[in-house]
Formats: structure tokens, sequence, C-alpha cells
């Protein structure tokens, strides 16, 4: 009985301190970017006061977001730009790997296992290694400096059709077999039987898109010249370029920048859990 009850305190003791460690770990993990708005809404000169001042005494909010928004910089329009692109990349991209995935795991035609290890062999490719014939194919299209080459480069991802097949071969069979006897065709059976039941997986690589287009960087610097069509991460950089040292309205345009992927996460946390779930039962 007493080693019983010895035994229960040590898994409580132990569950408590993993908790505890977790929790000291998270808040660390939050320090940057509770500074980072904390130093958003303050005077320049409080910035880099020691000690830091956690919770502003002299607040300089609208000061400073006015600034990024309604300043001398098209924040507002960069912002745009890159909600544009990224909204736009996202839809297109969910639905052309998907597209793929569901035709790499239940469309039988010659080849299928040959395409699809090909497709998997450009993650063994380095991104940056084929920007140059990238830019010289765009050029030649004509698609460079335009958001519409910006949005082709994100349009397929050999990741993303390898997350939605592995999401597409846990479905039952019977399924699309009956959607065919009842005399549906394979793009029916695509987007009215396979759609609606891999909906988490579909969320959950839409919101990892959006993020991944929302903070790159490297095909906006690149592929667009025209200062009209910028991004917010390239805006943010000419922002800090060309204003100097002024770290406060620097964080205010980062935060403004995060805020969309933050209010995405929040509202799609349940998506992802979801997606995740369904990944982990076949059959």
């Amino acid at each position: 009985m007493r080693t019983t009850m010895n035994a229960r305190i040590r898994r409580r003791i132990g569950k408590a301190a993993v908790t505890l460690g977790m929790l000291m770990l998270g808040i660390g993990f939050l320090l940057p970017f509770i500074w980072m708005i904390s130093a958003s809404v303050k005077p320049e000169i409080d910035v880099f006061k020691y000690p830091i001042q956690w919770i502003p005494t002299n607040w300089q909010f609208f000061e400073n977001y006015r600034e990024v928004w309604v300043g001398d910089h098209p924040f507002a329009l960069y912002y745009w730009n890159s909600i544009k692109v990224s909204v736009v990349t996202t839809i297109v991209s969910v639905f052309v790997s998907a597209m793929a995935a569901f035709a790499f795991s239940h469309v039988e035609f010659r080849g299928r296992k040959l395409l699809f290890g090909v497709v998997l062999m450009t993650f063994m490719v380095p991104s940056y290694s084929i920007m140059v014939p990238q830019f010289m194919i765009f050029r030649w299209l004509d698609l460079f400096d335009s958001h519409l080459g910006l949005i082709m480069l994100g349009s397929f991802s050999a990741l993303g059709t390898f997350m939605l097949r592995q999401f597409f071969m846990g479905l039952h069979k019977d399924y699309l077999d009956a959607a065919f006897i009842d005399g549906a065709g394979t793009f029916t059976t695509f987007v009215r039987i396979a759609l609606p039941l891999v909906r988490p997986a579909l969320a959950t690589y839409a919101i990892l898109r959006f993020i991944w287009t929302w903070n790159d960087y490297a095909n906006p610097l690149i592929f667009l010249r025209s200062d009209r069509l910028m991004t917010v991460q390239i805006g943010i950089q000419k922002f800090a370029s060309e204003s100097g040292a002024f770290y406060s309205l620097i964080m205010a345009g980062t935060v403004s920048a995060i805020l969309p992927l933050l209010i995405i996460f929040i509202f799609g946390q349940k998506q992802v859990i979801e997606g995740i779930a369904l990944g982990g039962v076949k059959g």
C-alpha cells in the first residue's frame, strides 16, 4: 500500500516538474515577442532602457503605428500585396497539390510510382539552386516583376502533394468505388467525395502554405522590382534601411506583419489538430 502511494506521489511530482519546465520554456519563447510588442508602443528613447520596462510608462502607440501605416512609406500597400499574393497562392497551391495527391493515390495510370518518385526527388534540390533558371524562364515568359509570376512560384509544392497523398491513402476505397458506380467521373469524385473527407488536412496545409508565402523574403526580393508590387517583408526591410535605427517603428511594422499569422493560427488551430489526428488514423 505504501509502495503504491509512493509511486503515485513520484508520478505527480514528475508531472508537476515537467509542467513547470514546459511553462518556463514557453515563457522563454514568448519573451522576445512580448518585448517586441512593448517596444512598438514606446518612445524611441525608452526602447533600450535598462532595466527593461515591460509595461511602458510613456505610451506612444498611436504615433508609432500611424507613422508606419500612413507615413512616408506605403506600408498599407505592402500589406495588401502580401495578403493578395498569400491568399491566391494558398488557394491555387492547395487545389493543385490536392489534385496531384488524389491522382497519385487513387487514379491508376502508367508510370504513377515513377512520376511520384520524381516529385519526391525534388525535395533533394535546394530551392536557391534553381533561382537563376527560374529567373530566366520568367523573364522569357514576361512574368518577371508581377504578382502572377510570384503566385506561380508557389502554386505547386512537392511537400504539399506528399502530405495530402498520405491523407488520401487513408480514405476507404469503398466510398470512391460507390461514387464511380453511381456514374460520377474522376473529377466529380475528387471534388464531392474525396475533398470533404480530408478537409482538416486541407486546412492544415492551407495554413502552412499561407505562413510560408507570407514570410517569403527571397522570391519577392528577386522577382519583384516595382515598389508598388513589394510585399510586407520587403517593405519592412526597406523601411528599416531608409528610416534609420528607429527600433520602435521597426517593431511596430513587425508586429503588424505577424498579426495575420497569429489570427490565422488562433482560428485554425482546431483544424490543424484534427489534421494531425486524421493523419495518425489509417484505414
